[in-house]
């Protein structure tokens, strides 16, 4: 299965990235041409990792891997691109082998181990690991944080929506929401893998098969009227027909709506104290003979809101969420970072304060207990003989910059991760946060620190 693009435009992909990354991917070029260094005898290894929790996560789900690959595969030096560079007053000292044979021939010879898309995982633990020549494993360093970023982060906040609405259908509204309309399309994705039902996204069906679906907007019933607006839609959709019912009065919108009696899908609330209207409007559809027709909320919605409204009792079959998720708004930042672990085999490590990181090529190992349920996490050096009865987390994706890994289907991830969800026990689900158990770092592990730490002193 090929990996899909989600709308990139893959002529200029390699760009996607930091002026810095070009700098110094030049000088690593220019460095190893003075003094005859062969690319295979310049490997660094980089792990992607994050310091901390946002605010009230618990656990934060992997997600975004499919487009890793794919710029991996895909990203080019056109000769456009070239001219760019080359244009640049910053490289007038780099040979000209660089721009006329080295970028023209460039793709991308890395060594990829990563977690499964939907794995949960925690602080300081490498979700992907990158090895290969310096210059090219650095090159994808501002693409690999950005794209895993921000869809581990909107999978995140989904799973805390998911959590609180049950079996309550989950739909994507945040499209027009979104910082751009590739994130609107990455938000689709993200929260489809961590249990949302489905999305607005028009793009994220067509392209990755996640059902798109929606009612009207409060211009189409000021347009026609409220009635007649009903009696179009109806017209052309039948069955399907989802009324909009609070553009005025949501009682009589709701009177109208119920003359169509259980011949349409269902109507949206989308104003008001939902909780309230939606009591309100399942008794009116109820004495109508319209107990079929389903009831859609609206409006500003997260994972609070939800808890607040089904805890007061509402008769509620789906949500529509939005700007509150395809933003995480509560905390929209994830502190995913990309930092070199080794150097030709030379373990290296960042001492800066509030920012040390941990050395060497390393693997992740997870323990369930008996139940079947997460009890604990092991960062040990990669190297290291693994605890009794943990499963290593990250698995070899790439190597030599191609595809060994047989990626699942989208589907697959979704359900890969509902099934790990069901294995955290249930005080990681909790709104507010709570003190996570800190990632176990092996004896070997913490002595290199130590010894580097020292070293540089």
């Amino acid at each position: 299965m090929k990996p899909h693009s989600c709308f990139i435009n893959d002529k200029n992909m390699i760009l996607s990235t930091d002026f810095y990354q070009l700098s110094m991917c030049a000088a690593y070029y220019q460095y190893n041409l003075e003094n005859n260094i062969k690319e295979e005898n310049d490997i660094s290894v980089f792990e992607l990792f994050v310091r901390k929790l946002p605010k009230n996560r618990n656990f934060l789900i992997f997600a975004g891997l499919e487009q890793l690959i794919h710029y991996i595969q895909n990203a080019r030096f056109s000769p456009q691109i070239i001219e760019y560079i080359r244009s640049r007053d910053m490289f007038k000292k780099i040979d000209e082998h660089f721009f006329n044979e080295y970028l023209p021939n460039f793709r991308f010879n890395l060594e990829i181990w990563a977690m499964k898309e939907g794995t949960i995982f925690f602080p300081n633990e490498p979700i992907v690991r990158v090895k290969g020549p310096s210059f090219h494993a650095q090159l994808i360093e501002t693409y690999i944080i950005s794209v895993i970023n921000y869809q581990t982060i909107i999978a995140s906040k989904a799973a805390r929506v998911r959590n609180v609405a049950k079996d309550k259908l989950l739909l994507e509204f945040g499209t027009r929401r979104a910082h751009s309309p590739q994130a609107g399309i990455y938000a689709a994705r993200a929260s489809y893998i961590s249990g949302f039902d489905g999305t607005s996204n028009v793009t994220a069906d067509l392209e990755l098969g996640i059902e798109a679906s929606g009612t009207m907007a409060h211009s189409f019933v000021e347009k026609f009227g409220e009635m007649n607006s009903f009696e179009i839609f109806y017209k052309y959709y039948d069955k399907k027909t989802i009324h909009l019912i609070d553009t005025y009065d949501i009682k009589e919108g709701t009177l109208k709506a119920a003359k169509f009696k259980n011949n349409i899908l269902g109507v949206r609330i989308d104003s008001g104290d939902l909780a309230k209207e939606a009591k309100r409007v399942r008794r009116i559809l109820d004495e109508n003979n319209s107990k079929e027709v389903k009831i859609v909320l609206s409006s500003d919605l997260d994972e609070y809101k939800i808890k607040e409204i089904l805890d007061k009792g509402a008769p509620v079959d789906t949500f529509g969420v939005g700007t509150e998720l395809v933003t995480s708004s509560d905390d929209p930042t994830l502190s995913a970072v990309y930092k070199l672990m080794e150097h030709n085999g030379e373990p290296k490590i960042k001492i800066s304060e509030g920012k040390k990181t941990f050395p060497g090529s390393k693997q992740v190992y997870r323990i369930f207990d008996k139940n079947g349920k997460f009890k604990e996490d092991f960062l040990l050096l990669e190297d290291e003989k693994p605890p009794e009865n943990a499963s290593p987390l990250l698995i070899p994706i790439m190597k030599n910059g191609q595809l060994i890994y047989e990626l699942p289907t989208l589907d697959e991830i979704k359900e890969y991760c509902q099934e790990y969800i069901k294995k955290l026990p249930k005080k990681y689900k909790k709104l507010q946060q709570i003190k996570v158990q800190e990632v176990n770092i092996s004896k070997k592990l913490e002595d290199l620190m130590d010894s580097l730490i020292n070293q540089y002193k």
